[in-house]
């Protein structure tokens, strides 16, 4: 079919060929002027397919067209556009474009619009890809999430509860940073002879950290059921911690454990690089029972020669055993509240009812914290009545 070319286009068309983008020339009838040799590749078919042919209507579906038109209609009007579509191939296939458009008005009033095709074929692949990734890892965390909520109870169920045992009240407090974390606490009669109350801490946080914790927890009930001395429970998980888990790496955790008399008089107390115990009398100054072990899982004797103390009791005496969530915490100022402050927190409560003793203290501690937590939380609070 023969048509007229403006005389622009004939110097034009050598430039066009040199682009690796596809380009197509058409009047303003919407016929065909020009078909660059890439856009032949694109879709397959020869340039005299469509040089004179109205550019897309017998190569599109009537729905598809009908997008083209309304979309063709706005360039018209707006003198130019880009806008994501797809080139019909040959073959039956569907090319993804971006085409930009422009429309170009001539000396003697008419208009030219200039099309460019640039393939996203690749592109689109690649977001295809993507969203599978990203479907997969979706079933992926789903999975890992419902894991965790079943961790998380689990771990919840092994959380100390509070008690009454003998002479003794107990009120406890349990809250992991994440879903699950590498604190513990326990508190266990040994028949009717003596109550354990215990709290740790596993270096680092999250699912490592807390399998160590269920694992320790295992251990140090079994030693506990024996009625090991405190001692020999220090020195079996320091030695359990360097043979069995670390395997090489920096893993170790620290401890406070107490053992208490059923008269409520007379307390075994044991450390190993845990922030310091505290005993009050209702208004008076804590007495801190420091450690007398270093961290376990480091050292081979990190046990040291006397870690256990005894320590008589009073009635009244409260004993407070915790992780140092509660003291390692900063205020708006980059301030530590330390054992200093939470010594404050317990002399200062300390004439509370126990529950009411334990939460003053943690919303104390909550209150100086800026921002929400960044460690686990244990506490165990125990009262000689």
């Amino acid at each position: 079919m023969g048509i007229d070319k403006p005389e622009w286009l004939g110097p034009m068309e050598g430039i066009l060929e040199t682009l690796n983008e596809g380009v197509v020339i058409a009047d303003d009838f919407d016929r065909v002027l020009f078909v660059n040799s890439v856009f032949e590749e694109m879709t397959g078919w020869p340039r005299q397919a469509f040089i004179g042919h109205e550019a897309v209507r017998e190569y599109y579906s009537p729905e598809d067209y009908a997008v083209l038109q309304e979309r063709h209609n706005e360039t018209r009007q707006l003198g130019r556009s880009r806008q994501e579509f797809f080139l019909p191939r040959k073959d039956g296939g569907r090319l993804p474009v971006v085409i930009s458009a422009r429309v170009l008005k001539s000396s003697d009033g008419h208009q030219f619009a200039i099309l460019t095709f640039t393939d996203i074929s690749e592109q689109k692949d690649a977001e295809a890809q993507l969203r599978t990734a990203n479907k997969l890892l979706e079933k992926r965390q789903k999975e890992i999430d419902e894991d965790l909520v079943l961790a998380a109870r689990v771990q919840q169920s092994l959380s100390p509860k509070s008690m009454i045992w003998a002479g003794m009240r107990v009120e406890t407090y349990y809250h992991p940073v994440r879903t699950i974390g590498g604190d513990l606490g326990l508190v266990r009669p040994q028949g009717d002879d003596y109550l354990n109350l215990l709290v740790c801490d596993v270096s680092g946080h999250g699912i490592g950290a807390a399998l160590v914790a269920n694992r320790i927890y295992t251990e140090t009930v079994a030693k506990l059921r024996s009625a090991a001395p405190l001692a020999e429970v220090l020195e079996y998980l320091n030695r359990f911690l360097m043979q069995e888990i670390s395997g090489g790496t920096t893993l170790y955790l620290t401890m406070a454990a107490a053992r208490v008399e059923r008269s409520g008089r007379r307390m075994t107390f044991a450390g190993a690089g845990h922030p310091p115990a505290m005993v009050v009398q209702p208004g008076a100054e804590p007495r801190l029972l420091g450690s007398n072990s270093t961290v376990l899982g480091a050292l081979p004797e990190a046990v040291g020669p006397e870690p256990a103390i005894e320590v008589d009791l009073a009635p009244g005496d409260r004993i407070l055993l915790y992780t140092d969530g509660i003291t390692e915490v900063f205020d708006a100022r980059g301030e530590m509240l330390g054992v200093a402050g939470v010594r404050n927190f317990v002399r200062e409560d300390s004439r509370l009812p126990l529950r009411e003793m334990k939460e003053s203290i943690l919303d104390k501690v909550a209150a100086w914290r800026e921002g929400p937590a960044t460690d686990d939380v244990s506490l165990v609070l125990a009262e000689v009545v």
